[in-house]
């Protein structure tokens, strides 16, 4: 039989309650007989030692101690308003009928001795006997009467009572009725509160479970409430943030799908209309036309190629040759290769040279393939006129290498997304333009398959800084 977690916690919680309320109940009714005895001690000691006292103070001397010995053990039968008992006997001490209203159990539990050990007051059968002397630790053990700084003797006291009175053994009785009522309370309190609390915290993961189940069901945009900032909270929060990410993920595939198909049907439909046209007749296989047709397929080729490449870059396959490279020599050499180009449509290309820069380890191919992505994106958004300056610098132990254009710039929520694949900075361009959607795309995968990170930073109307940062060599 499948318990639900929410049981789980609620017996969880009770066991825990009743097994801290059992364990101080047991302990509390195992001690408390023993803990009322040495109370009771405590308060007769003290009350038969301030007496013995003020006995020694009256007489100056032990004589006669053992026919008042009740009366000072019992001070309370004797007091006013108290019962009268009968007159002490000749023998010393009350006579028979007297001793038996006193607690039986509790007569001869407590001693003296006078100052030089010498018993007085016998405390137990199994004590030496009035007149023998008594050793050194058995006085330590006592309570010392004090008369002007001098001990005058010593009260032996009794470690523990032989039985409990009646009285005293209703009170216990009524505290472990008490303890037991207690258990009942607590289970009852722990029984409420665990399924307030085991609730409170499987509501979320019901949540959090259907949301789940929703993702599986093909809804990918599923929303968890947060309610807490515990752990569960942060889980909720975690899960968002993937659901988000996975529709987001879901959505750029859809796109990327669609994306793909409208960049090969173009070049295709260019070859299928050429090849049906000279195939009928229509038109003459002239080189013109022929070189028209390897031109899309050329198109063709790159754009399979691009593909190819960041499917290598997802399964970590992208074959790479690092070695430790001058960063200024990248960017002169591939200012260089764009210098006619950049001429041609009067834009100024120039790569900066300040300070030294520490090696960085890349493969130097790839990296002109980046510049080549960068640099061709500049140069297709700026316009006559404008600047692509190459530079880099150092930060700490990194090494950041930038492309910054003053071309048009990028919207500020088109700047997170263009990285991803078939992202258009101006979707009013097409792949007729030469523009795939993959060049960005391509950059980013390059630079972090060679551990570096790539960010950009745009304003409309002044233009855009790429700039890739990589660990610097030393």
């Amino acid at each position: 039989m499948r318990i639900s977690l929410l049981w789980k916690l609620v017996f969880s919680f009770m066991l825990i309650a009743v097994i801290t309320a059992g364990t101080m109940a047991f302990y509390i009714r195992e001690t408390s007989a023993s803990r009322l005895a040495n109370l009771i001690i405590d308060q007769q000691s003290n009350s038969i030692a301030e007496s013995l006292k003020t006995y020694y103070i009256n007489n100056g001397s032990w004589s006669g101690l053992q026919r008042e010995w009740d009366r000072i053990q019992y001070p309370g039968m004797f007091s006013a308003g108290a019962p009268q008992l009968n007159q002490p006997s000749d023998k010393g001490g009350f006579s028979p009928g007297d001793r038996r209203m006193m607690p039986r159990d509790r007569r001869s539990l407590f001693g003296l001795v006078d100052a030089n050990g010498i018993v007085i007051i016998q405390p137990g059968k199994d004590f030496p006997p009035v007149g023998a002397k008594v050793g050194d630790t058995i006085i330590r053990n006592g309570i010392p009467i004090l008369v002007d700084g001098n001990q005058v003797g010593t009260l032996l006291v009794p470690s523990n009572l032989p039985t409990l009175l009646p009285e005293e053994q209703i009170f216990i009785n009524r505290t472990n009725q008490a303890l037991v009522i207690a258990i009942l309370g607590a289970t009852i309190i722990a029984l409420i509160m665990g399924v307030v609390l085991a609730r409170t915290l499987t509501h979320p993961l019901q949540a959090l479970t259907q949301a789940a189940h929703n993702i599986a069901a093909g809804q990918l945009e599923q929303q968890v409430e947060v309610r807490a900032k515990d752990e569960i909270g942060q889980l909720a929060d975690s899960f968002n943030m993937m659901s988000r990410a996975v529709a987001r993920a879901n959505q750029l595939r859809k796109q990327m799908t669609a994306d793909i198909a409208h960049d090969l049907r173009t070049p295709l439909t260019v070859i299928a209309g050429y090849i049906e046209s000279m195939r009928d007749g229509v038109l003459k296989p002239t080189n013109e036309r022929l070189s028209l047709v390897y031109a899309e397929v050329e198109r063709l080729q790159d754009l399979v190629g691009d593909l190819r490449m960041l499917s290598q870059a997802d399964a970590g396959e992208l074959p790479l040759h690092p070695q430790l490279v001058d960063p200024h020599s990248i960017l002169e050499r591939a200012a260089a290769i764009f210098q006619h180009s950049a001429s041609q449509k009067g834009v100024r290309l120039k790569a900066e040279k300040n300070d030294p820069l520490p090696e960085i380890r890349v493969d130097e191919a790839r990296m002109l393939q980046v510049f080549d992505n960068l640099i061709s994106n500049a140069l297709r958004y700026t316009e006559k006129g404008g600047k692509i300056i190459l530079s880099g610098r150092q930060e700490g132990k990194t090494v950041v290498l930038s492309v910054r254009d003053t071309g048009s710039g990028i919207a500020e929520t088109d700047l997170p997304y263009i990285f991803d694949r078939f992202r258009r900075g101006d979707q009013s361009r097409h792949a007729e333009n030469g523009e795939s959607g993959l060049g960005l795309a391509i950059v980013k995968a390059l630079v972090e398959a060679q551990g570096g990170r790539v960010s950009a930073e745009s304003k409309i109307g002044e233009g855009t800084i790429i700039s890739l940062q990589f660990p610097a060599s030393s």
